[in-house]
């Protein structure tokens, strides 16, 4: 196959903290890679390198193969907020089709001999089609008002936006960071479904394990800032990693083994060497490095206590809530109970954040009651991420929550053992909060909400840039979590793991109660899909009645018959002022005035026709 992408030798440090040096890997047409490695340890900064949003530092090489188009999806796309969706999607257009850029200067210009020439371009390269290509690709993505502005969306909403821009280049590299993320399931499982047809060859970070298991082939890993390749999925990448640190240990063990002989030969009889011996000198040296290698990895500890929960918990009661017409929750009634494990599911903007804010009373309902037990104390992880002072550091902001928290065992741990469990170590303390990575974010924010040891944990979209080291360690601690769980997660298999019901949030402020797993939601959700399609082809069609095959043809009255002479004259009259203007527009004389009255003047003759068509028909039969 062909290698689309050579890098050569690239490093990148901030200040004198190397995140990885001296990377060099190939890739070739048709690969589907994650790139997988803990928070703060490259990836984001690698992706940037390849599409040109940063540069390797001491040099480097990173050739893309001659005329393939590269699409770079980041994390955080930069939009006009001004811009309707539809303009701000078609603006991003100018770069594939020349013809319509410039279409759109000629348009603003005024110009009348440079929008002919424009509109010839146009035709000439197919650049009318780009339109509905858009709207299209839009469609699929679930965007249905294009003409709202940009700033008016959520960051769901505006990803899908993202995702449009980049679908419509029809790229044959994508470089994706954290495609995923702020996604409902709906749209990540057509983006899985997409990319798994796709010919393209992909690059991308994401923590999403069903999906990176599902469309990648490979696995490319960055460990102690150095990168390592696995052919196959991810499960298979879990098996041979394993295996690579169980034979790196056998090497440390054997070099530890031979280093304790060298060690002896080199205390004894000093006297006795000469310059022959020099290469064992230096030999014991490199084995003395080999052995030191420390293959211990660090991961996230999570060691709080729970804090004691009452019987009652959160009490609802015909709960409703609306935003002018449209309604979030529709007499909603529910009692938490404690040890529950309860997941929610529901495509964006359908209410699911808003629930959150009314049960944990940051938001008033607009009827009902919702009652919290005495004894509860929540610990509430939303989506906008932690909220700190400008310029306040990793250990000021957790400082000022409490300078010790209560360990599971009941012992007082102090706040700066409990950051190095959290991986932060003592030279980040003074860190300020706002230079640190989007997962470090995430991970300190986790750390501030289980300081208060919480008895009911409400995780709004926890998998947000936590990697999946963090995660798995997170999975854990919820499975032996005693108090109540919520979540609401676009992560499938983050709720495989963590829940046993669920609240399907289905629109209109409905919420179904199902009772299991999200996988097996969906089967239930499939099943009952193709029950449906077989009950419609088994319905028989209804037979015509013996006389409708016999029935006469009625005789048009006269005044039936007139109308039908007057359409049959006047849809020759229509044709004829349509061909007239067709005939006047594609002779590019036309000055800048009459051509956008002649156009609309046309489609008011193509809605007239279909009209009169229609009748002709009706009255024929």
């Amino acid at each position: 196959m062909a290698s689309y992408l050579q890098v050569e030798n690239i490093s990148k440090s901030y200040g004198d903290r190397t995140l990885f040096e001296g990377i060099s890997f190939n890739i070739n047409e048709g690969d589907k890679i994650a790139l997988v490695a803990p928070n703060g340890t490259g990836k984001s900064s690698l992706l940037k390198i390849l599409a040109g949003v940063e540069h390797s530092d001491r040099g480097g090489e990173v050739k893309f193969m001659r005329d393939i188009r590269v699409a770079f999806l980041d994390q955080n796309t930069a939009f006009n907020p001004k811009n309707t969706i539809f303009e701000e999607v078609y603006s991003r257009m100018g770069d594939l089709s020349p013809e319509l850029g410039e279409y759109e200067r000629a348009v603003a210009s005024g110009d009348s001999r440079r929008i002919e020439k424009a509109i010839a371009a146009m035709d000439a390269s197919g650049g009318w089609s780009i339109e509905q290509n858009i709207r299209q690709v839009l469609s699929s993505l679930k965007i249905e008002r294009i003409d709202q502005p940009m700033g008016e969306l959520s960051g769901g909403e505006a990803k899908r936006v993202a995702l449009a821009c980049m679908m419509l280049q029809n790229a044959e590299f994508l470089i994706m960071d954290e495609p995923t993320n702020h996604l409902d399931i709906d749209i990540i499982e057509y983006l899985e479904g997409y990319l798994q047809r796709s010919r393209c060859t992909l690059l991308m970070v994401t923590h999403d394990r069903y999906f990176l298991d599902r469309v990648c082939n490979t696995i490319m890993e960055i460990d102690r800032g150095k990168l390592y390749t696995y052919r196959g999925n991810y499960t298979q990448y879990l098996e041979k990693r394993e295996e690579r640190y169980l034979n790196m240990q056998a090497e440390v063990d054997k070099s530890r083994n031979l280093l304790r002989r060298e060690l002896e030969w080199i205390r004894s009889t000093p006297q006795a060497r000469t310059g022959k011996a020099r290469y064992r000198i230096n030999a014991f040296y490199d084995l003395k490095d080999k052995a030191s290698v420390n293959l211990s990895t660090q991961s996230v500890e999570i060691d709080v206590a729970t804090s004691r929960l009452g019987r009652k918990i959160i009490d609802c009661m015909e709960v409703s809530l609306s935003f002018g017409e449209r309604r979030m929750l529709d007499s909603f009634s529910y009692k938490f109970s404690r040890g529950e494990r309860v997941g929610i599911v529901g495509r964006n903007g359908v209410g699911k954040s808003t629930f959150l804010n009314i049960i944990t009373g940051k938001l008033a309902p607009d009827s009902g009651i919702v009652e919290l037990g005495e004894t509860l104390r929540i610990g509430y992880y939303s989506q906008r991420g932690i909220s700190f002072k400008p310029g306040q550091t990793v250990l000021e902001c957790v400082q000022e929550i409490a300078e010790v928290v209560k360990a599971a065992d009941g012992h007082a741990v102090s706040a700066t053992t409990y950051l190095n469990r959290f991986l932060f170590p003592h030279d980040s303390f003074n860190k300020r909060i706002d230079i640190l990575s989007g997962g470090e974010q995430r991970r300190l924010y986790l750390l501030t909400v289980l300081m208060h040891n919480p008895n009911m944990l409400i995780l709004d979209e926890p998998t947000n840039d936590l990697d999946i080291m963090t995660l798995n360690v997170l999975e854990e601690y919820l499975h032996e979590f005693k108090g109540c769980l919520l979540i609401v997660s676009h992560d499938r298999y983050f709720l495989d793991k963590c829940v046993d019901h669920l609240f399907i949030f289905e629109g209109d402020g409905r919420i179904k109660d199902f009772v299991g797993q999200y996988s097996e939601y969906r089967e239930y959700v499939k099943e009952r899909e193709a029950a449906e399609r077989s009950e419609q082809k088994s319905i028989p069609a209804p037979k015509p009645q013996r006389n409708d095959s016999v029935r006469e043809k009625r005789k048009l009255s006269y005044k039936e018959q007139r109308e039908l002479e007057q359409i049959e004259a006047d849809l020759a009259s229509l044709g004829d002022e349509r061909a007239k203007i067709e005939e006047e527009l594609s002779s590019g004389a036309l000055p800048y005035g009459r051509l956008t009255e002649a156009s609309k003047r046309i489609e008011e003759i193509i809605a007239i026709i279909d009209e009169k068509e229609l009748r002709w028909l009706e009255l024929n039969e």
